[in-house]
């Protein structure tokens, strides 16, 4: 499974959707993930992909990690599994 499908369906399932559902240009708020949800995300991306992912729950706008759309997030999932191979 691509690192694309795999955050789409973790997004997928914090938001209650189905994959199918959750679009590229999607925020997390179009989404109705609120900031648990956000912070339950982050870990199951770090369990999925074995990484570590620059985020501070509690300065969102200060971490390095781009959480501002879905293909923001995959970029930078994708990034992070690149500099860990």
């Amino acid at each position: 499974m691509e690192v694309r499908d795999k955050i789409i369906a973790i997004i997928a399932e914090q938001a209650v959707l189905e994959p199918s559902d959750v679009q590229m240009d999607h925020t997390l708020d179009d989404l109705g993930i609120d900031s648990l949800g956000l912070v339950e995300s982050i870990f199951a991306i770090e369990e999925a992909f074995d990484i570590t992912v620059p985020f501070n729950a509690n300065e969102p706008t200060q971490s390095d990690f781009d959480i501002s759309s879905v293909a923001a997030i995959i970029a930078a999932v994708e990034k992070l599994v690149a500099e860990k191979a």
